[in-house]
């Protein structure tokens, strides 16, 4: 399964869930690092060196940074979704699909009503 870094913005049932499914997931308040305004590119860097992807809804800012550095254990971004279960099951399925994340921009969507 993956091993996956969630930034402060991300969902905590989605990343319940996500263990549940078998995922290694810290958090950047487990790492020590929340609340200190720590910047995306260093969250980025730090979480290549840990062989973490990063997961967030941080949509932009993280689209930008995998053009700029794309030599990256992965990231993940998500739209926002109220339903924790569902967006864990589709982070779940869209990374499976992958036998490495490194370098890898997967886009989950909420799905449309």
């Amino acid at each position: 399964m993956a091993r996956l870094y969630c930034n402060e913005n991300f969902p905590f049932p989605v990343i319940e869930e996500l263990r549940r499914l078998g995922h290694d997931v810290l958090t950047i308040q487990e790492s020590g690092q929340a609340n200190q305004e720590y910047p995306d590119e260093d969250v980025l860097a730090s979480t290549s060196g840990d062989d973490r992807a990063v997961l967030t809804i941080n949509r932009q800012d993280f689209i930008q940074l995998h053009r700029r550095f794309p030599d990256h254990s992965g990231i993940v971004v998500c739209t926002a979704d109220l339903d924790f279960t569902g967006q864990a099951r589709r982070i779940h399925e869209a990374i499976k699909a992958y036998d490495s994340l490194a370098g890898q921009l997967i886009r989950i969507y909420r799905p449309s009503m």
